[in-house]
């Protein structure tokens, strides 16, 4: 149950200030402790912004990997990897571990979380280069990763809310075939994995703001099913809902063009979705070779 979970205690925020002051101060706390070995040449560090930048690309990287996963990864697996990352880097600084590495790492403590039964040689074929280095390296890294998570392992996504709201909504609603919904969800969701939701909102807020904007892209209205179905009886909720719902969708709305101001130059653009076959995401960044 969610309200009583160590995700709620502990992996949810007040806001996105907050995060940013958590990653602004792991870097600081890096650079301290590395500066006079440099001697002093703060070029040689990332800033924080730089550090952000380095870790969306390897959000990047992460859902690539689970997208080309073989076999086909289960979408709670996706969830739990993209949490298990950013709650790593809210308390470490990428210069101190290097994301090719955690990343991994994530994915498959959370295949074993999610209980997607696949081993680590089967992890391993997905990964290109030195196999059985990637090996030594994922399991030398597990261990780290939990303690970094202080073994929080058990992640609420947003899906099974979802199954819940189509189910109420083909019952209680006058929505006609709700099923159509379920692509505009399914791409929501997963756009929603590069913005930092899931640290600020419970996943039944993530869930209902893909089932409403699922439903606006159908040219479909259920504004009445949350008002006079799903919160009668719990009006006072609505104002706190109605804003957390916009604001969610907002993130989502703009994470494209936030990721673009990010990355690219007047004269350069990505594919945010990698989908294409020349996608910077198609780079080989899990080659445990280099």
């Amino acid at each position: 149950m969610f309200s009583l979970s160590s995700q709620k205690k502990y992996w949810i925020f007040n806001n996105e200030q907050h995060l940013n002051e958590l990653r602004k101060k792991q870097n600081e706390k890096f650079q301290e402790t590395h500066r006079e070995a440099e001697d002093n040449r703060l070029d040689y560090f990332l800033d924080s912004s730089e550090e952000r930048l380095l870790l969306k690309q390897y959000e990047i990287y992460l859902n690539d990997f689970c997208r080309r996963f073989e076999p086909i990864m289960p979408k709670c697996v996706v969830g739990t990897s993209f949490q298990y990352f950013k709650r790593f880097y809210l308390h470490n600084s990428p210069m101190d571990f290097h994301p090719k590495e955690i990343l991994a790492t994530c994915v498959y403590l959370a295949c074993k979380v999610e209980e997607f039964n696949v081993s680590i040689g089967q992890f391993v074929n997905n990964i290109k280069g030195d196999r059985n280095k990637a090996m030594d390296i994922i399991l030398s890294n597990e261990l780290l990763l939990m303690q970094h998570l202080n073994y929080y392992l058990t992640v609420h996504n947003p899906y099974r809310p979802i199954e819940g709201f189509l189910i109420d909504i083909k019952t209680r609603s006058s929505l006609t075939n709700a099923e159509r919904l379920r692509q505009h969800i399914d791409d929501f969701i997963e756009k929603s994995f590069f913005t930092d939701a899931c640290l600020l909102y419970a996943p039944s807020q993530i869930a209902l703001a893909a089932v409403l904007h699922a439903a606006s892209r159908e040219q479909e209205n259920l504004d009445s099913y949350v008002t006079d179905i799903l919160f009668n009886g719990a009006r006072e909720k609505l104002p706190l809902l109605v804003e957390a719902i916009r604001k969610i969708r907002l993130m989502v709305k703009h994470y494209k063009e936030r990721m673009r101001k990010m990355f690219c130059d007047d004269d350069l653009e990505i594919d945010l979705q990698a989908n294409s076959a020349n996608s910077v995401a198609d780079v080989s960044v899990l080659n445990m070779s280099h």
